[in-house]
């Protein structure tokens, strides 16, 4: 019976609790990090979508000889959909009166 048990090639428990624990101070340290490189990544693309939008606004103008008052506006006339009336994180889009696209926070 002894030798059986001597036999055995399994872990204990302080190997487990320690593997654990690295685990848990790795993800501790990534966690942060990763939420950070969201945020960055929705304002990154919230500018990139804004842009995609200032181009609309200016073939708006070239073939309606005026900027559009207002996001609606381009809607109607469908140079945006309605799901493009605002950036993917949530924030609102604003026309100025020289045709300069304005994120809303």
């Amino acid at each position: 019976m002894r030798k059986i048990l001597k036999n055995d090639q399994g872990f204990t428990l302080i190997e487990m609790m320690i593997v654990l624990l690295v685990i848990s101070v790795l993800l501790f340290i990534a966690i942060p990090n990763v939420a950070k490189q969201s945020k960055n990544i929705n304002s990154k693309g919230c500018s990139a979508f804004a842009r995609m939008v200032e181009g609309q606004v200016q073939a708006f103008r070239i073939e309606e000889k005026k900027y559009p008052s207002d996001v609606q506006e381009m809607v109607d006339k469908g140079y945006l959909k309605k799901d493009e009336t605002a950036c993917p994180n949530g924030n609102k889009l604003t026309i100025g009166s020289d045709g300069e696209v304005k994120v809303e926070d």
